[in-house]
């Protein structure tokens, strides 16, 4: 497949488009919008949309909007990316708030993750916009809090919005297809000893009973694997215990990263978890699950025409959150998000667009 395959015929417009994000995404580059504080991004984003004369829905900071001949009785597909950056890098040799161009990269904080996404999907959602006698209804989220997970952006948003049917998460993957990702259990645990003096042959060592349960986290290989995913990952990152050298402890607490996949709900992961281990668990959440989309879904099938390849994603995105079908898909690579200096080439935007419209005209 030929880029000019994906090239779509009213180049006109689209490169109108094209440029116009581009300007949109310099000026969210040179606006802070780190997670909970997106309120002045979330209000350039809605002035960009006021501007093109589309009706704007607004919660706390997540902007969405619905295409103009909004039909119920049609299956909706929603283009959701995020405006909301992590704190910049120590690294930073840049200004991270000065958005500047070099050799075709656009260069400041979140500009790969997620702005290019966004934008890509943006000047995507109003191609599509004024449209009649569309196959598909198309909303736009552009939403808060996920470099964090939180409770005010996605998440907040499900019972807004119209029944969604399939979803399109923007993140940097260079446009491949992240047809499954891994969900995130975060476990605190907690083993009980006996305090006892140090000198004395007395107490019950809870430093010594967790050594054998932190063994059986970083060896236990759960019977399922996945596909796409592989096998679940379980990681003991933060422990605690004791607090003199003479008594010995009675507590040892120690934190487990799990890394989720579609073949177990995060819920049966802790239930086979507890019937392995004599210590007490505690999930954080269980809401990060794991995601995954079937290879025969219509995306994914005209996204494969355009030679674009399907991969399980180990890093967690909004798909996480949400309740319907989706896939993870965007320009930039995910190796340079929340890097030093971060950056994405002008041309992987513009590509974009331009395999977002291509797939989404085609689908039936």
């Amino acid at each position: 497949m030929k880029e000019q395959d994906y090239i779509v015929s009213d180049s006109e417009n689209v490169s109108v488009l094209k440029s116009e994000v581009t300007e949109l995404l310099e000026k969210l580059i040179s606006t802070p919008s780190y997670s909970r504080e997106e309120n002045l991004t979330g209000d350039l984003i809605e002035q960009f949309l006021i501007k093109k004369e589309i009706d704007v829905n607004r919660n706390i900071n997540n902007v969405w909007c619905k295409n103009k001949f909004f039909d119920e009785l049609k299956k909706t597909i929603l283009l959701n990316s995020h405006h909301d950056t992590v704190k910049p890098n120590s690294g930073y040799t840049n200004n991270p708030f000065n958005p500047f161009t070099e050799e075709g990269k656009i260069f400041g904080l979140g500009s790969n993750d997620a702005g290019g996404p966004l934008m890509a999907l943006l000047a995507t959602f109003i191609y599509f916009y004024d449209k009649e006698n569309l196959k598909y209804n198309f909303i736009f989220a552009a939403t808060a809090e996920e470099e964090i997970s939180g409770q005010n952006g996605i998440a907040c948003l499900i019972n807004d919005l119209p029944k969604i049917d399939f979803a399109i998460v923007g993140e940097p993957t260079q446009m491949q297809m992240a047809a499954a990702e891994k969900g995130l259990l975060v476990l605190d645990c907690k083993v009980f000893g006996k305090a006892g003096h140090a000198a004395r042959n007395e107490g019950e060592n809870a430093i010594v009973k967790s050594m054998e349960i932190i063994n059986w986290f970083s060896t236990f290989k759960f019977p399922k694997i996945s596909e796409s995913l592989g096998e679940i990952k379980m990681s003991v990152t933060v422990i605690k215990a004791g607090g003199q050298h003479n008594v010995v402890p009675a507590l040892c607490e120690f934190t487990v990263d799990v890394r989720t996949t579609d073949v177990y709900t995060n819920e049966e992961v802790v239930t086979i978890i507890k019937n392995h281990v004599d210590c007490e668990i505690t999930p954080r959440s269980y809401r990060l699950q794991p995601s995954s989309i079937s290879k025969s879904h219509p995306f994914v099938l005209e996204g494969l025409k355009l030679n674009r390849t399907t991969y399980g994603s180990p890093t967690l995105s909004d798909q996480a959150l949400m309740p319907w079908p989706s896939l993870k898909m965007g320009p930039g690579d995910s190796a340079r998000s929340h890097s030093a200096n971060e950056f994405i080439y002008i041309n992987e935007i513009e590509e974009a667009i331009d395999i977002y419209i291509t797939i989404l005209k085609k689908l039936n």
